[in-house]
């Protein structure tokens, strides 16, 4: 990943979400290059992980190996509209259909939202 490409997502993903309370990053070139630091500089909160810290990132480290293993090393796409369409699927199950040791057995959307999350 290059340091454009993380901004302009990161930028997407503001003008989408709005602005978060907390972005974090780990200490990988794009995110200490200038054009990233001189952009989350507007944030409220920038939390910056210590060299090796992969404990830090624990739940989304444990996200990204669970989506590689169960669904895209699996599941080969076409296209870059089936990718995202698998990946949306995926992140679906994940927070609101499937329990997780880690959150008592509950589903993350449980964890988080409590009963709204299935509410909706």
């Amino acid at each position: 990943m290059q340091a454009d490409n993380v901004s302009r997502v990161v930028k997407h993903a503001g003008r989408k979400y709005d602005a978060p309370e907390i972005i974090n990053s780990n200490q990988d070139s794009q995110f200490a290059s200038n054009e990233y630091i001189e952009l989350i500089k507007n944030y409220k909160t920038i939390s910056i992980d210590g060299k090796g810290r992969a404990t830090d990132n624990v739940a989304i480290e444990r996200f990204f190996r669970s989506l590689k293993w169960e669904r895209l090393y699996l599941m080969y796409s076409e296209n870059i509209a089936e990718m995202k369409t698998l990946t949306k699927e995926y992140i679906e199950n994940y927070n609101y259909h499937r329990s997780h040791q880690s959150y008592n057995y509950k589903t993350p959307g449980e964890a988080y939202f409590g009963n709204l999350a299935n509410a909706a």
